[in-house]
């Protein structure tokens, strides 16, 4: 029988980009702060690998009540970005680990950063 996941307190989602995919990455940035307005919390535009993140980045930060809607929009709009989404429970490498949504490739995280 499987263990119970902790609640759920809210949801990461982080983009992926490069050099050459930066200025898709941007714009998709750009079109999501203005369709989630009030929804979201965006973070920074990280033009260097950070934490467990294997490239480039930025963070979307959401509620679980807006999981949905926003997992919706990305799933169809994200182009060829990879989008790696997890919960946040206080389990920081389950839920990097055992927990993610991938949309794109999988890549390797380096969970190391976690501890």
């Amino acid at each position: 029988m499987a263990t119970p996941a902790p609640p759920i307190e809210s949801w990461h989602s982080h983009v992926y980009f490069d050099a050459a995919t930066r200025e898709v990455a941007f714009a998709l940035r750009e079109t999501i702060t203005r369709l989630f307005a009030g929804k979201m919390e965006m973070g920074r535009f990280h033009e260097r690998p950070v934490g467990p993140h294997p490239m480039f980045s930025y963070q979307i930060a959401y509620q679980p009540e807006h999981f949905a809607e926003i997992m919706s929009w990305l799933s169809v709009n994200r182009g060829d970005l990879i989008v790696f989404t997890h919960p946040n429970t206080g389990d920081v490498i389950r839920e990097h680990r055992d927990w993610a949504i991938w949309m794109g490739a999988k890549l390797d995280l380096n969970l190391d950063a976690l501890k």
